[in-house]
């Protein structure tokens, strides 16, 4: 079993991976003084058994790093993964100073682009299993990925240097994250991306229009459910013709993933979806249904 939660925490994104292995992931941080302590707690509290802990930085905006700092103090970040960049910002914050010296460490870094491999991202040995975790974008050498690093340094937006994630169970599902891509860098890209099929896709830029996933992708990759995060309403893309769930209603999104299903869990009590089978599960609050693979 593993368990995948996307936490609710406004315009922002923030997950972990609790793995069916010694491995725990956490990818990306929104936090404020009104969640810190709360998320932070539940993190150490989920992570008390692992002997891996990591955290992936899809790109340096203030919605998927705030918080780092105190995350830091408390959890001792030492595998740091991110894009190789250099990212700059006209206001430093605290959180960027932190994304900053934690990429440029040559201790706590790993820089990841498609096909690269770690120890026990997705290595395994007698020791340990893999994570599951493997990386499919970015290429390093697309022109357009080149040019995104490069509006990154000068000081313009790091969405086009998100990388693209994908989760794997053995026999179970898959899940796939993009970052904050924005929908015209990834009509750019599309020739170059091998996607494969997911069963569940976190919507890229917090479902945002702006980062739509082009038909094209949707087609290859055939969610059976897309999930959109905390974009204001008015901003959002709601998938019309697939099965969606919207964090802005549903609030914290827990996915209990085993052999063959995905049992899914929100925290807002009266939340409900029809496209989801009943298993009546109640490992956690509250039960909406199951994805059967």
């Amino acid at each position: 079993m593993t368990i995948v939660k996307s936490l609710s925490v406004g315009n922002g994104d923030m997950f972990y991976i609790k793995h069916n292995s010694p491995n725990f992931s956490i990818i990306d941080c929104c936090m404020d003084d009104s969640n810190k302590v709360r998320i932070v707690n539940e993190l150490k509290r989920e992570s008390q058994n692992a002997e891996i802990i990591r955290f992936i930085s899809t790109h340096p905006d203030d919605d998927h790093i705030k918080g780092l700092d105190y995350l830091d103090s408390q959890m001792s970040i030492v595998n740091f993964y991110c894009v190789k960049n250099e990212a700059t910002k006209e206001d430093e914050t605290t959180d960027f100073e932190k994304y900053r010296e934690l990429r440029d460490s040559e201790k706590k870094s790993f820089y990841i682009e498609k096909g690269c491999s770690r120890k026990w991202m997705n290595l395994g040995d007698e020791v340990r299993k893999p994570s599951g975790i493997k990386i499919l974008w970015p290429i390093l050498t697309n022109q357009f990925f080149t040019e995104a690093l490069k509006i990154a340094k000068d000081g313009g937006s790091p969405n086009n240097i998100s990388p693209i994630i994908k989760y794997s169970l053995e026999n179970g599902a898959t899940i796939l994250w993009m970052g904050d891509l924005e929908t015209e860098f990834m009509e750019t890209i599309k020739d170059d991306l091998d996607l494969p099929k997911v069963d569940i896709l976190f919507s890229p830029h917090h479902g945002r229009d702006s980062g739509k996933v082009p038909e094209s992708l949707l087609q290859a990759i055939e969610p059976e459910i897309i999930i959109i995060g905390e974009a204001p309403s008015e901003n959002i893309n709601y998938y019309a013709n697939y099965n969606t769930i919207t964090q802005n209603s549903a609030g914290d999104i827990t996915l209990d993933c085993n052999t063959k299903k995905v049992h899914i869990y929100v925290s807002e009590k009266n939340y409900l979806v029809d496209f989801l089978d009943d298993d009546n599960m109640s490992e956690f609050n509250y039960y909406i249904g199951t994805l059967n693979l």
